[in-house]
């Protein structure tokens, strides 16, 4: 499988954004699925997941406001990101576990900057 993230940009304090990422190859329902995002200078993070079975789980900084869903038909991941912070800049990506207990399969990602 491979993945292809897109939809960050630059949006104000407050605002919302739909990252996608489209997968070419296998179903993406096979696999748990998530986003993760690196800011500057910091670690990597995990921000939402969603398991082959559908059960969905959110980071912290995630939980009450952003929403991972994903449409089978198009193949294609989403994260929902509602009242952004400036601290939700990152570059975003989504990652498959794909035979594995680790995200092993990682698209290019996308910035999201959120202005003050």
């Amino acid at each position: 499988v491979q993945l292809q993230a897109c939809g960050g940009g630059l949006v104000q304090a407050g605002g919302s954004l739909t990252p996608s990422c489209a997968a070419s190859g296998p179903t993406l329902s096979r696999y748990n699925m998530a986003w993760l995002r690196q800011a500057p200078g910091k670690e990597r993070e995990f921000v939402a997941g969603v398991s082959s079975s559908g059960r969905t789980r959110y980071g912290d900084s995630a939980t009450g406001r952003f929403n991972i869903s994903r449409d089978n038909d198009k193949n294609t991941l989403y994260l929902q990101m509602n009242n952004l912070r400036p601290e939700d800049t990152a570059v975003y990506y989504c990652a498959a576990s794909v035979y594995s207990v680790t995200y092993n399969v990682w698209g290019q990602g996308t910035l999201v900057t959120v202005s003050s």
